[in-house]
Protein backbone atom coordinates (compact mmCIF):
# COMPACT_ATOMS: atom_id res chain seq x y z
CA UNK A 1 0.00 0.00 0.00
CA UNK A 2 1.40 3.26 -1.03
CA UNK A 3 -0.05 5.78 1.19
CA UNK A 4 2.03 8.97 1.04
CA UNK A 5 2.62 10.38 4.69
CA UNK A 6 4.46 13.34 6.08
CA UNK A 7 7.53 11.92 8.82
CA UNK A 8 5.77 11.24 11.90
CA UNK A 9 2.05 11.19 10.57
CA UNK A 10 -0.09 8.48 11.20
CA UNK A 11 -1.88 6.52 8.50
CA UNK A 12 -5.34 8.53 8.05
CA UNK A 13 -7.25 5.48 9.58
CA UNK A 14 -5.26 4.32 11.95
CA UNK A 15 -7.57 3.96 14.88
CA UNK A 16 -10.30 5.36 13.39
CA UNK A 17 -12.75 4.90 16.22
CA UNK A 18 -16.11 5.63 14.15
CA UNK A 19 -15.00 2.07 12.74
CA UNK A 20 -13.87 0.24 15.61
CA UNK A 21 -16.35 1.48 18.24
CA UNK A 22 -19.51 -1.04 18.78
CA UNK A 23 -22.72 0.07 17.33
CA UNK A 24 -25.97 -0.32 18.69
CA UNK A 25 -28.05 -3.26 17.38
CA UNK A 26 -31.43 -4.13 17.17
CA UNK A 27 -32.27 -6.90 19.75
CA UNK A 28 -31.46 -10.20 18.27
CA UNK A 29 -29.35 -9.37 16.19
CA UNK A 30 -26.04 -11.07 15.47
CA UNK A 31 -22.94 -9.91 14.63
CA UNK A 32 -21.75 -9.66 10.74
CA UNK A 33 -18.81 -11.41 9.32
CA UNK A 34 -16.98 -9.62 6.85
CA UNK A 35 -15.58 -11.52 3.78
CA UNK A 36 -12.15 -11.34 3.08
CA UNK A 37 -10.85 -11.50 -0.21
CA UNK A 38 -7.57 -11.06 -2.14
CA UNK A 39 -9.17 -7.75 -3.13
CA UNK A 40 -8.96 -6.04 0.37
CA UNK A 41 -6.25 -3.64 0.95
CA UNK A 42 -3.99 -3.86 3.38
CA UNK A 43 -5.78 -1.10 5.42
CA UNK A 44 -9.30 -2.95 5.04
CA UNK A 45 -7.89 -6.28 6.51
CA UNK A 46 -6.47 -4.22 9.35
CA UNK A 47 -10.24 -3.35 9.73
CA UNK A 48 -11.64 -6.39 9.61
CA UNK A 49 -8.93 -7.69 12.11
CA UNK A 50 -11.35 -6.16 14.76
CA UNK A 51 -14.74 -7.89 13.93
CA UNK A 52 -14.74 -9.18 17.14
CA UNK A 53 -15.98 -5.42 18.48
CA UNK A 54 -17.47 -4.49 15.37
CA UNK A 55 -21.26 -4.57 14.62
CA UNK A 56 -23.33 -3.69 12.14
CA UNK A 57 -26.77 -2.61 12.18
CA UNK A 58 -29.33 -5.36 10.71
CA UNK A 59 -32.42 -4.82 8.48
CA UNK A 60 -35.51 -4.06 11.26
CA UNK A 61 -37.52 -6.23 8.55
CA UNK A 62 -35.83 -8.55 5.86
CA UNK A 63 -38.60 -8.05 3.81
CA UNK A 64 -39.00 -4.26 3.89
CA UNK A 65 -35.69 -2.38 4.47
CA UNK A 66 -33.05 -2.24 2.45
CA UNK A 67 -29.49 -0.94 3.60
CA UNK A 68 -27.33 0.76 1.96
CA UNK A 69 -23.37 2.18 2.00
CA UNK A 70 -21.85 5.25 0.52
CA UNK A 71 -18.65 5.34 -1.61
CA UNK A 72 -17.21 9.44 -1.39
CA UNK A 73 -18.67 11.61 0.56
CA UNK A 74 -18.29 15.04 -0.85
CA UNK A 75 -20.80 17.96 -1.76
CA UNK A 76 -22.83 15.52 -4.11
CA UNK A 77 -23.26 12.51 -1.73
CA UNK A 78 -24.53 15.41 0.91
CA UNK A 79 -27.21 16.76 -1.10
CA UNK A 80 -28.55 13.26 -2.30
CA UNK A 81 -28.11 11.48 0.73
CA UNK A 82 -31.32 12.96 2.08
CA UNK A 83 -33.26 11.46 -0.69
CA UNK A 84 -32.51 8.02 0.54
CA UNK A 85 -33.16 9.06 3.95
CA UNK A 86 -36.62 10.51 2.67
CA UNK A 87 -37.43 6.55 2.35
CA UNK A 88 -38.47 5.24 6.02
CA UNK A 89 -37.70 1.69 4.37
CA UNK A 90 -33.90 2.85 3.92
CA UNK A 91 -31.21 2.87 6.04
CA UNK A 92 -27.44 4.06 5.00
CA UNK A 93 -25.44 2.17 7.49
CA UNK A 94 -21.77 3.13 6.40
CA UNK A 95 -19.97 5.90 4.50
CA UNK A 96 -16.13 5.94 2.68
CA UNK A 97 -14.15 8.13 1.90
CA UNK A 98 -10.18 8.71 1.46
CA UNK A 99 -10.69 11.98 3.72
CA UNK A 100 -11.23 10.94 7.55
CA UNK A 101 -13.39 13.48 8.29
CA UNK A 102 -15.98 13.38 5.00
CA UNK A 103 -16.82 10.02 6.09
CA UNK A 104 -17.36 10.91 9.83
CA UNK A 105 -19.27 14.10 9.01
CA UNK A 106 -21.45 11.34 6.24
CA UNK A 107 -22.03 9.35 9.16
CA UNK A 108 -22.81 11.98 11.81
CA UNK A 109 -25.76 13.40 9.06
CA UNK A 110 -27.03 10.43 8.69
CA UNK A 111 -27.55 9.29 12.29
CA UNK A 112 -28.67 12.92 13.20
CA UNK A 113 -31.41 12.52 10.73
CA UNK A 114 -32.28 9.09 12.40
CA UNK A 115 -31.67 9.88 15.53
CA UNK A 116 -29.79 6.57 16.37
CA UNK A 117 -26.43 5.06 15.93
CA UNK A 118 -27.04 3.11 12.88
CA UNK A 119 -24.60 4.64 10.59
CA UNK A 120 -20.35 3.93 10.54
CA UNK A 121 -17.36 5.15 8.93
CA UNK A 122 -15.44 2.70 7.18
CA UNK A 123 -12.03 2.85 6.40
CA UNK A 124 -12.19 0.66 2.95
CA UNK A 125 -14.58 0.77 0.05
CA UNK A 126 -14.18 -2.53 -0.21
CA UNK A 127 -15.28 -3.42 2.90
CA UNK A 128 -18.70 -2.48 2.36
CA UNK A 129 -18.82 -4.10 -1.04
CA UNK A 130 -17.93 -7.04 1.06
CA UNK A 131 -20.71 -7.23 3.47
CA UNK A 132 -23.63 -9.34 3.08
CA UNK A 133 -25.61 -7.04 5.15
CA UNK A 134 -25.62 -4.05 2.51
CA UNK A 135 -27.99 -4.20 -0.61
CA UNK A 136 -27.08 -1.75 -2.25
CA UNK A 137 -24.11 1.45 -2.68
CA UNK A 138 -24.07 5.08 -3.74
CA UNK A 139 -21.36 5.84 -5.62
CA UNK A 140 -20.58 9.84 -5.48
CA UNK A 141 -16.63 9.78 -5.60
CA UNK A 142 -14.69 11.68 -8.39
CA UNK A 143 -14.98 10.24 -11.96
CA UNK A 144 -11.66 8.33 -11.90
CA UNK A 145 -12.99 6.11 -8.69
CA UNK A 146 -16.77 5.22 -10.31
CA UNK A 147 -15.53 1.92 -12.55
CA UNK A 148 -13.82 -0.51 -10.00
CA UNK A 149 -16.12 0.00 -6.81
CA UNK A 150 -19.11 -0.20 -9.43
CA UNK A 151 -17.99 -3.62 -10.84
CA UNK A 152 -16.89 -4.51 -7.44
CA UNK A 153 -20.38 -4.03 -6.38
CA UNK A 154 -22.47 -6.00 -9.30
CA UNK A 155 -19.97 -9.04 -8.36
CA UNK A 156 -21.35 -8.76 -4.85
CA UNK A 157 -25.20 -8.09 -5.73
CA UNK A 158 -25.73 -5.01 -4.87
CA UNK A 159 -27.79 -2.44 -6.84
CA UNK A 160 -25.79 0.63 -7.79
CA UNK A 161 -26.60 4.33 -7.91
CA UNK A 162 -23.75 6.18 -9.83
CA UNK A 163 -23.24 9.67 -10.08
CA UNK A 164 -22.56 11.08 -14.06
CA UNK A 165 -20.59 10.99 -15.92
CA UNK A 166 -20.99 7.36 -15.17
CA UNK A 167 -17.30 6.63 -16.80
CA UNK A 168 -13.66 8.21 -16.86
CA UNK A 169 -13.45 6.02 -20.21
CA UNK A 170 -15.04 4.21 -22.92
CA UNK A 171 -13.63 0.70 -21.76
CA UNK A 172 -14.52 1.54 -18.11
CA UNK A 173 -17.98 2.10 -19.09
CA UNK A 174 -18.66 -0.93 -20.87
CA UNK A 175 -17.33 -3.02 -18.18
CA UNK A 176 -19.38 -1.51 -15.68
CA UNK A 177 -22.61 -1.86 -18.10
CA UNK A 178 -21.48 -5.72 -18.67
CA UNK A 179 -20.83 -6.28 -15.01
CA UNK A 180 -24.42 -5.14 -14.03
CA UNK A 181 -26.01 -6.39 -16.98
CA UNK A 182 -24.51 -9.66 -15.59
CA UNK A 183 -25.36 -8.94 -12.16
CA UNK A 184 -28.58 -8.85 -12.88
CA UNK A 185 -28.79 -5.95 -10.43
CA UNK A 186 -30.40 -2.33 -10.75
CA UNK A 187 -28.24 0.16 -11.38
CA UNK A 188 -29.06 3.83 -11.82
CA UNK A 189 -26.75 6.51 -13.57
CA UNK A 190 -26.84 9.98 -12.04
CA UNK A 191 -28.96 11.66 -15.34
CA UNK A 192 -31.78 12.98 -12.98
CA UNK A 193 -33.17 15.64 -16.27
CA UNK A 194 -34.89 12.33 -17.42
CA UNK A 195 -36.87 12.39 -13.78
CA UNK A 196 -36.52 15.54 -12.57
CA UNK A 197 -36.50 20.08 -13.17
CA UNK A 198 -40.13 20.12 -14.11
CA UNK A 199 -39.68 17.44 -16.31
CA UNK A 200 -38.72 19.95 -18.54
CA UNK A 201 -36.32 17.59 -20.60
CA UNK A 202 -38.99 14.82 -20.50
CA UNK A 203 -41.48 16.96 -22.73
CA UNK A 204 -38.84 18.25 -25.04
CA UNK A 205 -37.44 14.32 -25.45
CA UNK A 206 -41.02 13.46 -25.94
CA UNK A 207 -41.84 16.14 -28.06
CA UNK A 208 -38.78 15.12 -30.91
CA UNK A 209 -39.80 11.06 -30.61
CA UNK A 210 -43.20 12.54 -31.80
CA UNK A 211 -42.15 13.96 -34.38
CA UNK A 212 -43.39 17.55 -33.15
CA UNK A 213 -40.47 19.35 -34.98
CA UNK A 214 -40.50 17.05 -38.18
CA UNK A 215 -37.02 15.67 -38.99
CA UNK A 216 -34.49 16.20 -36.36
CA UNK A 217 -31.22 18.19 -38.20
CA UNK A 218 -29.44 19.14 -35.74
CA UNK A 219 -29.31 19.11 -31.49
CA UNK A 220 -26.91 21.83 -29.91
CA UNK A 221 -25.66 21.52 -26.64
CA UNK A 222 -23.96 24.51 -25.01
CA UNK A 223 -22.07 22.63 -22.21
CA UNK A 224 -18.34 23.53 -21.05
CA UNK A 225 -14.79 22.72 -22.83
CA UNK A 226 -12.65 19.64 -22.28
CA UNK A 227 -9.95 18.61 -19.65
CA UNK A 228 -6.41 20.01 -19.11
CA UNK A 229 -3.23 18.24 -17.69
CA UNK A 230 -3.33 18.78 -14.01
CA UNK A 231 -0.47 20.92 -13.26
CA UNK A 232 -1.14 22.21 -9.63
CA UNK A 233 1.79 22.84 -7.15
CA UNK A 234 2.36 20.40 -4.70
CA UNK A 235 1.22 20.98 -0.61
CA UNK A 236 1.58 19.44 2.16
CA UNK A 237 -0.31 16.52 3.26
CA UNK A 238 -2.94 17.25 5.91
CA UNK A 239 -3.92 14.63 8.05
CA UNK A 240 -6.46 12.53 7.92
CA UNK A 241 -6.38 12.23 4.08
CA UNK A 242 -5.55 8.81 2.63
CA UNK A 243 -3.86 10.31 -0.75
CA UNK A 244 -3.02 7.02 -2.36
CA UNK A 245 -6.07 6.17 -1.82
CA UNK A 246 -7.89 9.15 -3.31
CA UNK A 247 -5.72 9.19 -6.01
CA UNK A 248 -6.30 5.19 -6.72
CA UNK A 249 -5.39 4.30 -10.67
CA UNK A 250 -4.41 8.53 -11.50
CA UNK A 251 -1.22 8.63 -11.59
CA UNK A 252 0.91 9.46 -8.88
CA UNK A 253 1.41 12.93 -8.12
CA UNK A 254 1.49 15.50 -4.59
CA UNK A 255 -1.28 16.57 -2.60
CA UNK A 256 -3.32 19.79 -3.96
CA UNK A 257 -6.67 20.79 -1.85
CA UNK A 258 -8.34 21.99 -5.06
CA UNK A 259 -8.42 18.20 -6.01
CA UNK A 260 -9.12 16.96 -2.31
CA UNK A 261 -10.61 19.34 -0.29
CA UNK A 262 -9.37 18.79 3.61
CA UNK A 263 -12.61 18.03 5.49
CA UNK A 264 -16.24 18.69 4.37
CA UNK A 265 -16.79 21.66 1.77
CA UNK A 266 -19.56 23.25 0.43
CA UNK A 267 -18.13 23.41 -3.07
CA UNK A 268 -17.69 21.13 -6.15
CA UNK A 269 -14.01 20.62 -6.16
CA UNK A 270 -11.63 21.41 -9.56
CA UNK A 271 -10.61 18.15 -10.30
CA UNK A 272 -13.44 17.94 -12.74
CA UNK A 273 -11.41 20.08 -14.99
CA UNK A 274 -8.62 17.31 -15.24
CA UNK A 275 -7.91 14.87 -17.75
CA UNK A 276 -6.63 12.50 -14.92
CA UNK A 277 -9.39 12.85 -12.94
CA UNK A 278 -12.47 13.49 -14.97
CA UNK A 279 -13.55 14.83 -18.48
CA UNK A 280 -13.91 18.51 -18.10
CA UNK A 281 -16.70 20.63 -18.24
CA UNK A 282 -17.47 19.10 -21.64
CA UNK A 283 -18.26 15.64 -19.80
CA UNK A 284 -19.38 17.39 -16.12
CA UNK A 285 -22.38 18.74 -17.62
CA UNK A 286 -22.26 16.71 -21.05
CA UNK A 287 -23.36 13.93 -19.33
CA UNK A 288 -26.63 15.97 -18.53
CA UNK A 289 -27.37 17.61 -21.65
CA UNK A 290 -25.98 14.64 -24.19
CA UNK A 291 -27.99 12.14 -22.02
CA UNK A 292 -31.33 13.92 -22.95
CA UNK A 293 -30.30 14.02 -27.17
CA UNK A 294 -29.49 10.10 -26.70
CA UNK A 295 -32.60 9.57 -25.30
CA UNK A 296 -34.91 12.35 -27.37
CA UNK A 297 -32.81 10.21 -30.45
CA UNK A 298 -34.06 7.52 -28.76
CA UNK A 299 -30.59 6.20 -29.65
CA UNK A 300 -30.07 4.94 -25.59
CA UNK A 301 -28.60 1.96 -27.06
CA UNK A 302 -25.95 3.51 -29.80
CA UNK A 303 -24.44 6.61 -30.71
CA UNK A 304 -23.15 8.39 -33.38
CA UNK A 305 -21.05 7.75 -36.62
CA UNK A 306 -18.69 10.32 -37.48
CA UNK A 307 -16.77 12.69 -35.14
CA UNK A 308 -15.50 15.58 -36.90
CA UNK A 309 -13.51 17.94 -35.00
CA UNK A 310 -13.33 22.08 -35.60
CA UNK A 311 -10.41 22.56 -37.74
CA UNK A 312 -9.40 26.28 -36.36
CA UNK A 313 -8.43 24.23 -32.91
CA UNK A 314 -11.35 25.89 -30.90
CA UNK A 315 -12.54 23.76 -27.84
CA UNK A 316 -16.16 24.51 -29.18
CA UNK A 317 -17.89 23.54 -32.52
CA UNK A 318 -17.15 20.14 -32.74
CA UNK A 319 -19.84 17.63 -34.69
CA UNK A 320 -20.66 13.97 -33.81
CA UNK A 321 -22.99 12.75 -37.13
CA UNK A 322 -25.59 9.80 -36.64
CA UNK A 323 -25.91 7.17 -39.71
CA UNK A 324 -29.62 8.87 -40.55
CA UNK A 325 -28.01 12.42 -40.81
CA UNK A 326 -28.75 14.08 -37.28
CA UNK A 327 -25.42 16.57 -36.13
CA UNK A 328 -25.01 16.44 -32.34
CA UNK A 329 -23.05 20.05 -31.98
CA UNK A 330 -20.74 20.81 -28.79
CA UNK A 331 -22.36 24.25 -28.32
CA UNK A 332 -25.36 26.32 -28.44
CA UNK A 333 -27.26 29.25 -26.82
CA UNK A 334 -28.81 27.16 -23.86
CA UNK A 335 -28.31 23.31 -22.59
CA UNK A 336 -30.37 21.73 -25.28
CA UNK A 337 -31.57 23.20 -28.57
CA UNK A 338 -33.36 20.30 -30.87
CA UNK A 339 -33.47 21.89 -34.21
CA UNK A 340 -35.89 20.31 -36.74
CA UNK A 341 -37.81 20.87 -40.24
CA UNK A 342 -40.80 21.75 -38.57
CA UNK A 343 -39.73 24.05 -35.80
CA UNK A 344 -37.11 24.01 -32.69
CA UNK A 345 -37.22 22.99 -29.15
CA UNK A 346 -34.82 24.35 -26.57
CA UNK A 347 -34.78 23.64 -22.92
CA UNK A 348 -32.73 23.47 -20.14
CA UNK A 349 -33.29 23.64 -16.21
CA UNK A 350 -35.23 26.53 -15.59
CA UNK A 351 -36.98 26.88 -18.93
CA UNK A 352 -38.56 25.09 -22.36
CA UNK A 353 -40.09 26.90 -25.14
CA UNK A 354 -40.81 26.09 -28.77
CA UNK A 355 -41.07 28.09 -32.07
CA UNK A 356 -41.22 27.50 -35.72
CA UNK A 357 -38.11 27.92 -37.76
CA UNK A 358 -34.87 28.12 -36.33
CA UNK A 359 -35.13 32.61 -34.69
CA UNK A 360 -34.83 32.43 -31.07
CA UNK A 361 -36.95 35.55 -31.52
CA UNK A 362 -39.48 34.19 -33.07
CA UNK A 363 -43.04 33.63 -32.16
CA UNK A 364 -43.66 30.84 -29.42
CA UNK A 365 -45.35 27.96 -31.12
CA UNK A 366 -46.72 26.13 -27.52
CA UNK A 367 -48.39 23.85 -29.85
CA UNK A 368 -45.37 21.83 -30.60
CA UNK A 369 -45.12 20.97 -26.46
CA UNK A 370 -48.49 20.14 -26.15
CA UNK A 371 -49.67 16.65 -23.70
CA UNK A 372 -49.23 13.77 -26.09
CA UNK A 373 -52.40 12.50 -27.65
CA UNK A 374 -53.49 8.76 -26.99
CA UNK A 375 -51.26 7.34 -30.00
CA UNK A 376 -48.21 9.29 -29.06
CA UNK A 377 -45.38 8.63 -26.98
CA UNK A 378 -45.34 9.24 -23.49
CA UNK A 379 -42.70 9.12 -21.31
CA UNK A 380 -42.30 8.90 -17.70
CA UNK A 381 -43.35 11.41 -15.15
CA UNK A 382 -41.06 10.25 -12.04
CA UNK A 383 -41.59 11.70 -8.63
CA UNK A 384 -37.57 11.70 -8.31
CA UNK A 385 -34.53 10.28 -9.36
CA UNK A 386 -33.67 8.53 -6.09
CA UNK A 387 -37.45 7.29 -6.07
CA UNK A 388 -37.66 5.56 -9.26
CA UNK A 389 -34.38 3.82 -8.57
CA UNK A 390 -35.87 2.73 -5.43
CA UNK A 391 -38.92 1.29 -6.75
CA UNK A 392 -36.89 -0.22 -9.46
CA UNK A 393 -35.28 -2.53 -6.50
CA UNK A 394 -38.53 -3.18 -5.31
CA UNK A 395 -40.48 -3.93 -8.76
CA UNK A 396 -37.63 -5.86 -10.01
CA UNK A 397 -37.49 -3.69 -13.56
CA UNK A 398 -34.91 -1.61 -14.96
CA UNK A 399 -34.77 2.25 -13.47
CA UNK A 400 -34.82 5.04 -16.53
CA UNK A 401 -31.10 5.34 -16.49
CA UNK A 402 -29.56 2.10 -16.74
CA UNK A 403 -25.71 1.01 -16.46
CA UNK A 404 -26.03 0.51 -20.03
CA UNK A 405 -27.46 4.03 -20.74
CA UNK A 406 -25.57 5.64 -18.35
CA UNK A 407 -22.46 4.51 -20.65
CA UNK A 408 -23.59 5.44 -23.74
CA UNK A 409 -24.10 8.86 -22.26
CA UNK A 410 -20.77 9.05 -21.11
CA UNK A 411 -19.37 7.19 -24.51
CA UNK A 412 -20.66 10.72 -26.43
CA UNK A 413 -18.91 12.79 -23.94
CA UNK A 414 -15.47 10.73 -24.19
CA UNK A 415 -15.85 10.33 -28.22
CA UNK A 416 -15.72 14.49 -27.79
CA UNK A 417 -12.99 14.70 -25.63
CA UNK A 418 -10.69 12.37 -28.32
CA UNK A 419 -11.16 14.27 -31.22
CA UNK A 420 -10.21 17.54 -29.33
CA UNK A 421 -7.64 15.71 -28.35
CA UNK A 422 -6.50 14.19 -31.89
CA UNK A 423 -7.67 17.05 -33.66
CA UNK A 424 -8.72 14.75 -36.80
CA UNK A 425 -12.04 13.31 -38.10
CA UNK A 426 -12.70 9.57 -36.69
CA UNK A 427 -15.13 6.87 -37.66
CA UNK A 428 -16.86 5.16 -34.65
CA UNK A 429 -18.77 2.08 -34.91
CA UNK A 430 -21.33 1.80 -31.42
CA UNK A 431 -22.02 -1.76 -32.57
CA UNK A 432 -18.62 -3.02 -32.02
CA UNK A 433 -17.76 0.16 -29.72
CA UNK A 434 -14.20 1.05 -31.59
CA UNK A 435 -12.85 3.56 -34.19
CA UNK A 436 -12.83 1.89 -37.69
CA UNK A 437 -11.23 3.49 -41.45
CA UNK A 438 -8.86 6.67 -40.71
CA UNK A 439 -6.98 7.23 -37.43
CA UNK A 440 -8.62 4.47 -35.74
CA UNK A 441 -5.47 3.55 -34.34
CA UNK A 442 -4.81 6.85 -33.08
CA UNK A 443 -8.56 7.06 -31.71
CA UNK A 444 -8.68 3.51 -30.21
CA UNK A 445 -5.56 4.40 -28.32
CA UNK A 446 -8.02 6.65 -26.23
CA UNK A 447 -10.30 4.25 -25.73
CA UNK A 448 -8.83 3.05 -22.24
CA UNK A 449 -6.28 4.55 -19.90
CA UNK A 450 -3.34 3.05 -18.25
CA UNK A 451 -3.99 1.87 -14.67
CA UNK A 452 -1.64 3.18 -11.84
CA UNK A 453 -1.33 -0.05 -8.95
CA UNK A 454 -3.25 1.08 -6.13
CA UNK A 455 -4.74 -0.01 -3.25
Amino acid sequence: MMVQLRKGQAHPFANHAPFCEPARMQTGSTRRDFVRTAALSAAALAAASCESTVKFPTRKSVNSRLQFGIIGFGVRAREIHTGFLDDESIEIVQVADACRARADEGARLVNERRKDLLCRAVPDWRLMVTDRAIDGVIIATPDHWHCEPAVAAANAGKHIYCEKPMSLTIAEGRKMADAARKAGIRFQTGSQQRSEFGHYFVRAAEAVQNRRIGHVNRILIGIGTPPVPCNLPAEPLPEGIDWDAWLGQAPMRPFHHDLCPVGMHNHYPSWRNYREYANGGLADMGAHHFDIAQWALNMDGSGPRKVIPPIDGSLTGLRMVYANGVELVHGGPTDCTFEGTDGTIECSRSHIKAYRGTDRNGPDAPELLAEPARYEVRLPRNESHIKDFLASIRQGRDPICTAEIGHRTATICQLAVIGYEISKPLLWDPAQEQFVGDNKDEGNAHCSRAVRPHH
